[in-house]
């Protein structure tokens, strides 16, 4: 059940405080450059994928000049297929989602391919149309990040669809023919013909005209090898590629720079695959030409595309209205806290740090408060030397959307704190990510974690009953009738540990 009415946030499941059950769901996605299955841990918001397996099978290589799917990559892409059957069977999925994308919807052999492809996974196969392509994309950008606005862009090995997309709504679509597989084809492999076809079909999309001062998304794996060559260039010290952010002027630069590089080259910059390195120039050149081509403020990386894209759409509408953060922190907090009870109640707790003597409270500081309560025990099965590195990686390296590298920071900084204590030097990797404000605040928030663990032992039923009140000068904590007794003088560090934090002196009653 989803429900609304917790600090004005809907939070997927937060009826149910058990550890959450897998309901396996499957996509197959049969694209022109690869065939790929990834099967999902249930239906939720922020679906977490427990099996994940690609080929490039390169289906659409040749589509451009011979109208024909590659020979070779059918017999590879129906080999794949019929091992994906059994995989989803063996998983036990319980819904299966097959699609395909431009190569197999423009080659004459198309359908015979789909008709074998369908036998072959033991499900009809839906082909999509490039509109659908195009919203599907915009639906799995929305699933990570509800609040962009721009428009998005996804680059398969035969087309690119561009959407925009604005206060969560998501416009028709369009597809071009500029995939880097069709380019390779019909350009010969030159790079200056390539680029004055992708220049023609540029002037004569008008969604670039909506770019002008916005970010553009990019959605897609060989605009992601992009994210993993610019972090290994600047030597940016988190490797997550969801809402990695670009300026402008370095994006023209670093795909400028790419485009002009040879496969050998690129996979020497960066972690990228030989069939990935091959068709990277003509990747980096589509979105040169489409930052010199609109005003693109930014450029920001997507994992998610069309494959969340279908699982989204096809959510509840309730369901879909769910915090995509605060649904996934939920869930760890279900899994690894001792109990999940308690985390609820410690995210109401914290709010006694809010209010006219308190922090700030915005919408995206409350949001950001709730997740790193959830969050504030997941280390306490590892050894107690490494709690604080152990619960430190897990947040700054989880699976989660719709959190920019800011704010991932900030809650890695929270538990991290909240285990090695309070006024701990923070790692400087993580440090360089966020400001003093955002270090401040995750003191204050462990040294709340800190005082509150130690008055409820991580058990529900204790933290309602015992006031914690701020003023201009004091933090008072109040232990009264049968919780007098949780007076002691661990109790009393733990507060003087967030009075300070808090510029305040502690007052215990």
């Amino acid at each position: 059940m989803t429900h609304k009415d917790f600090a004005g946030f809907r939070i997927d499941r937060l009826d149910d405080t058990r550890p959450g059950k897998l309901k396996p769901v499957s996509v197959v996605d049969i694209g022109s450059n690869s065939v790929r299955l990834v099967v999902y841990d249930g239906p939720n918001r922020s679906p977490a994928p427990i099996y994940n397996e690609k080929i490039l099978a390169g289906l659409g290589r040749g589509v451009a000049t011979t109208g024909e799917l590659s020979g070779e990559g059918v017999t590879r892409a129906l080999a794949a297929l019929a091992r994906f059957r059994r995989l989803n069977e063996q998983i036990g999925a319980r819904k299966v989602y097959p699609l395909a994308t431009a190569a197999a919807r423009d080659a004459a052999n198309g359908p015979a391919f789909i008709k074998a492809a369908g036998e072959a996974l033991g499900h009809d196969i839906h082909v999509l149309t490039g509109e659908e392509e195009a919203h599907y994309a915009a639906c799995g950008l929305l699933a990570g990040i509800p609040e962009a606005d721009g428009v998005a862009g996804d680059l398969g090995g035969g087309s690119l669809e561009l959407v925009s997309i604005k206060q969560g709504k998501v416009k028709t679509g369009i597809t071009l023919p500029l995939g880097p597989l069709r380019l390779m084809d019909i350009s010969g492999g030159q790079m200056t013909t390539a680029a004055e076809i992708i220049e023609e079909a540029f002037a004569n999309a008008p969604v670039l005209k909506k770019l002008e001062g916005r970010a553009f998304y990019a959605v897609g794996g060989a605009w992601r090898n992009l994210a993993r060559i610019h972090m290994t260039r600047t030597g940016y010290p988190l490797r997550v590629i969801q809402q990695y952010a670009i300026p402008r002027h370095e994006a023209l630069l670093l795909t400028e720079e790419v485009s002009r590089m040879t496969p050998a080259d690129i996979r020497q910059a960066g972690d990228v695959s030989e069939r990935r390195a091959e068709t990277l120039p003509l990747a980096s050149l589509v979105l040169n030409r489409l930052f010199a081509m609109s005003g693109a403020r930014n450029l920001v990386f997507s994992v998610l595309g069309v494959r969340e894209g279908v699982l989204y759409a096809n959510l509840p509408k309730k369901k879909r209205k769910a915090d995509p953060l605060l649904s996934a922190t939920w869930d760890f907090a279900r899994r690894y806290s001792r109990s999940p009870a308690h985390e609820l109640e410690l995210c109401e707790w914290s709010g006694h740090l809010c209010g006219p003597n308190g922090i700030e409270c915005t919408r995206r500081w409350t949001r950001l408060r709730l997740a790193a309560a959830m969050l504030a025990d997941i280390g306490w099965r590892a050894h107690p030397d490494y709690r604080g590195s152990r619960a430190f990686t897990l947040v700054s390296q989880a699976n989660f959307t719709s959190i920019d590298h800011y704010s991932r920071a900030f809650l890695a900084l929270c538990v991290y704190f909240r285990y090695q204590g309070v006024f701990t030097a923070p790692p400087a990797e993580i440090a360089a990510l966020v400001d003093d404000k955002a270090i401040h605040r995750a003191r204050v928030m462990a040294g709340l974690f800190r005082l509150a663990y130690m008055l409820s032992a991580a058990m529900p039923g204790a933290l309602p009953n015992i006031p914690l009140e701020m003023d201009e000068e004091t933090v008072t904590l109040r232990l009264s009738g049968e919780y007098a007794a949780l007076k002691g003088e661990t109790v009393e560090k733990r507060l003087a540990q967030l009075a300070r934090a808090l510029n305040r002196q502690p007052r215990l009653e």
